[in-house]
């Protein structure tokens, strides 16, 4: 089994130093579901959320999520982002499936980042329709891809 990195050897929380790990080009793919009524989805997808364009309001959150990382997460790095992709689309009748990418170069791995991306626009897109819509849910928030570093590539099965 492999030891957890975020603690140091007296069990103490501890940001892990990667100043000895090379640079290297790396991506994490996290993708959500937020779960609503059809009446739901089709007013957004129709455009007539009140509050406006919900996935062009999410997708931006979702960016802005990604960047904010080490802000939100104790023991994050703050990394130079290279890249934030968060594409959101109607999933059957009955929800919304969101899909966030990361890249960098760097030291660390930005799968925290794409599952902040992820997470933010999900509940972007929950803030802008509860008001017609308390039952949503949000599902599923995973890895399901990445690919860099020592560990090496990841494809969830």
């Amino acid at each position: 089994m492999s030891k957890l990195t975020h603690f140091d050897a007296d069990g103490h929380a501890a940001m892990v130093d990667v100043g000895g790990k090379a640079v290297t080009d790396r991506a994490a793919t996290a993708r959500v579901r937020v779960v609503m009524l059809p009446t739901t989805l089709r007013m957004i997808v129709d455009g007539g959320a009140k509050k406006g364009d919900v996935f062009g309001v999410a997708r931006l959150a979702g960016i802005m999520g990604a960047k904010r990382t080490s802000d939100l997460i104790p023991l994050c790095h703050p990394l130079a982002i290279t890249a934030v992709t968060v594409d959101l689309a109607a999933d059957g009748e009955d929800a919304v499936a969101i899909t966030a990418t990361v890249r960098t170069s760097g030291r660390t791995g930005v799968e925290m980042e794409a599952l902040t991306a992820a997470s933010v626009a999900a509940l972007t897109v929950y803030d802008m329709c509860k008001a017609v819509d308390r039952g949503m849910r949000i599902e599923g928030l995973r890895v399901v891809e990445k690919s860099g570093g020592k560990s090496g590539d990841f494809v969830q099965p």
